[in-house]
């Protein structure tokens, strides 16, 4: 089969171009960078995302049976009172990027990247019937609205959103040298409030696997792909901390973290719902390799 990999350099894209390789699919990688080589690619294809005759061009030059939408600007450090702007690029690739790729490739199995930790928080593990979190703290609400467009044009085309958990692995904030790291080593991550936040994780291998098992499935829809053991943060960041060698957190009250972070950060710290990945596991015949992220090496 060959597959259009949209985002072959980010977390899951350096993961999951070598396993299709691997496993005998022709990967054309995406880029908005000319010249650019992405290893393991058979072919890169130049074209901005969000420039639509530019990618129709590509992509069509491309002929792929399966387009993987991956497509982030993710910055790597996140200010949760600026998300809104931070994420104003992210919410463009996740509705008029998604636009473009189906326009370009109609008739391809088309597989997109979600977010299973968009959650309205709740009792329990959420799956996928559950609602999104439309009426999240104002900064967070354009991210949910771009996440809702993507999935229904997906859905429009017959397409798939894996719906992916907190990112791990090389590359991610959660890496020995990534962000997240780095702040719990200054001490400068607390446990907010009571930590109630319900974390689920992925790895990008899994993230990698799970999509080349959809590709030979006709399944449709969304799908929670995370690992098997969700974890407060409560529980998770002290325990992180110990595998980084860094100092235990400290604890915040959330109305004092509320003047730092605003209330989607201690929303963020308190609020999140877990992710139940059954039907993933069912549906796909898949399974997490990597368990919750708790020895620090992301």
């Amino acid at each position: 089969m060959r597959v259009l990999v949209a985002g072959a350099t980010g977390v899951i894209g350096r993961q999951l171009v070598p396993l299709l390789a691997a496993v005998g699919h022709e990967v054309v990688a995406l880029s908005r960078t000319p010249g650019a080589v992405v290893p393991g690619a058979a072919l890169t294809v130049i074209a901005d995302a969000l420039d639509r005759d530019a990618t129709v061009r590509a992509v069509r030059q491309a002929g792929p049976d399966a387009v993987v939408h991956l497509l982030t600007a993710i910055p790597k450090v996140i200010d949760p009172r600026r998300v809104d702007r931070q994420f104003a690029l992210t919410n463009r690739l996740r509705t008029e990027g998604t636009r473009n790729l189906v326009e370009a490739a109609p008739g391809a199995r088309f597989i997109a990247q979600g977010l299973a930790f968009a959650y309205r928080p709740g009792d329990g593990l959420a799956d996928e019937d559950a609602p999104l979190w439309s009426d999240a703290p104002r900064p967070y609400g354009p991210v949910v609205a771009a996440l809702t467009e993507l999935e229904r044009q997906t859905a429009g085309a017959g397409g798939l959103v894996l719906r992916f958990g907190h990112l791990t692995g090389p590359g991610s904030v959660y890496a020995d040298d990534g962000s997240t790291a780095e702040a719990v080593r200054r001490r400068r991550l607390p446990v907010v409030g009571d930590g109630g936040s319900v974390l689920s994780f992925t790895h990008a291998c899994d993230a990698a696997s799970a999509i080349v098992a959809a590709l030979d499935k006709n399944v449709t829809g969304a799908l929670n792909v995370v690992d098997d053991t969700p974890v407060t943060m409560r529980d998770w960041l002290p325990a992180y901390a110990r595998g980084l060698g860094a100092p235990a957190p400290r604890r915040v009250p959330a109305p004092l973290a509320r003047l730092a972070v605003g209330p989607f950060g201690v929303a963020y710290m308190t609020r999140l719902r877990g992710a139940d990945n059954s039907r993933a596991r069912l549906r796909l015949d898949w399974r997490p390799r990597h368990a919750a992220m708790l020895d620090g090496e992301g």
